[in-house]
């Protein structure tokens, strides 16, 4: 038989193999070892982005130069406190710290000195002195390279509250003090991916709303700090969708704004009502309107409490949380009246950045203003300073 010519038969397969190739996804080496891969259009993070944004730090610094109120007033509370000294003992570092009522080990000193080094930032931020930076790095070095584990029956609330302030002070630093070495940087993010993030990275879905609020805001400052999207997204969801009683719909029950521990006591239903506000703060920074989630939620349950607390007779329905075992008939009595600094900063939210009016929550800020330090690790405190702000004018849109 004739041999025949293969030439054009072989050129044809050579072109349908390539047109076929590139119509087959690319298959990156981390998705063929199973990892997920970050989407190109994947928002970047802003920094300083958690508590305090770039333009926050320039409006208090410029009001405080200007001895204008109340940030003066605000200003004095924090200059004046113990732990906003450039000269504070550093009470660490410890490589393991547990928070448990049967005792804990080393919580006190690990709030103590996120407190100070949380508000040495912040003098640096806003007066300038150096000497408040290098006190701030001091002790988050000193953790940084330190800390290995958080235990304890409390773990989450240990975790999620102390390391709040750490991180945000980090933050900070990291985007406003040039001298803060990279190789300190990275330490300090290996410290709270391995030792803060572990306990908080489920939640607490067995446990009543205040501790998943811990959980969500330090995930998500973690996530922006170490700039990991998967972590910060993670908490974001949870807080729309998750399962446990801190989920914003779970917290706040219902659109009068009944909260999740009203029936409990009024000192933790603010708390709960903290935490979740410093999450949507992050958010805020971030890009993300989590103020104005299901229909405002969080202003109703600021509202609702904020006006139990003022003195005034309120609705309640009986209510049993997602476990089952909280179970409350009436609201309490106990802690009311104690007002906890929580409400300048959802207050100036919607009123200044939005212009919702919030009438009981602006009630409960101007009560105890200038507001003062945070409760230990509760809350970051110091609000009139950190988060008064000028009513928004028509035609401008609120600042990050």
């Amino acid at each position: 038989m004739p041999m025949t010519d293969h030439s054009n038969t072989i050129a044809v397969l050579r072109a349908c193999i390539q047109l076929a190739l590139a119509l087959v996804p690319c298959v990156t080496p981390l998705a063929a070892a199973g990892q997920a891969t970050r989407p190109a259009t994947a928002q970047v993070f802003v920094h300083p982005g958690l508590l305090h944004g770039r333009t926050d730090l320039e409006l208090i610094k410029r009001k405080v130069a200007a001895g204008e109120e109340p940030w003066k007033s605000g200003f004095e509370r924090l200059r004046m406190h113990e732990q906003s000294r450039a000269d504070w003992r550093v009470r660490g570092p410890f490589e393991i710290v547990s928070r448990d009522p049967r005792g804990s080990l080393h919580d006190a000193e690990m709030v103590q000195d996120g407190n100070a080094a949380y508000q040495n930032a912040l003098m640096w931020c806003i007066a300038g002195d150096e000497a408040h930076a290098k006190k701030a790095i001091e002790i988050l070095n000193a953790w940084g390279y330190k800390l290995k584990k958080m235990e304890g029956r409390d773990v989450q609330l240990a975790a999620g509250l102390d390391g709040f302030k750490f991180v945000n002070a980090a933050e900070l630093l990291r985007h406003t003090y040039p001298n803060w070495p990279a190789q300190d940087v990275r330490q300090f993010q290996t410290m709270l991916k391995e030792a803060v993030y572990p306990p908080i990275k489920d939640f607490a879905t067995f446990a009543n709303g205040n501790w998943d609020g811990a959980c969500i805001k330090t995930m998500m400052a973690i996530g922006v700090f170490c700039d990991d999207r998967e972590m910060f997204d993670r908490a974001v969801d949870y807080f729309k969708t998750g399962s446990g009683n801190g989920r914003l719909t779970h917290y706040i029950i219902n659109e009068t704004g009944q909260c999740q521990e009203s029936g409990r006591d009024q000192q933790h239903t603010q708390l709960g009502l903290g935490q979740l506000a410093d999450a949507c703060e992050v958010g805020w920074h971030q890009g993300l309107d989590m103020y104005g989630a299901a229909d405002n939620r969080l202003l109703a349950g600021f509202e609702y409490t904020a006006k139990y607390n003022l003195g005034n007779d309120l609705p309640f329905i009986a209510d049993v949380d997602t476990t089952g075992k909280y179970k409350h008939k009436i609201i309490s009595t106990e802690g009311r009246g104690r007002l906890r600094p929580i409400y300048e900063m959802v207050w100036n939210h919607y009123q200044n950045r939005k212009g919702i009016k919030a009438p009981y929550t602006q009630q409960a800020a101007e009560k105890i203003r200038p507001e003062g330090a945070g409760f230990n690790a509760d809350h970051p405190g110091f609000g009139t300073l950190l988060f008064s702000r000028p009513p928004v004018t028509a035609g401008h849109s609120p600042s990050r």
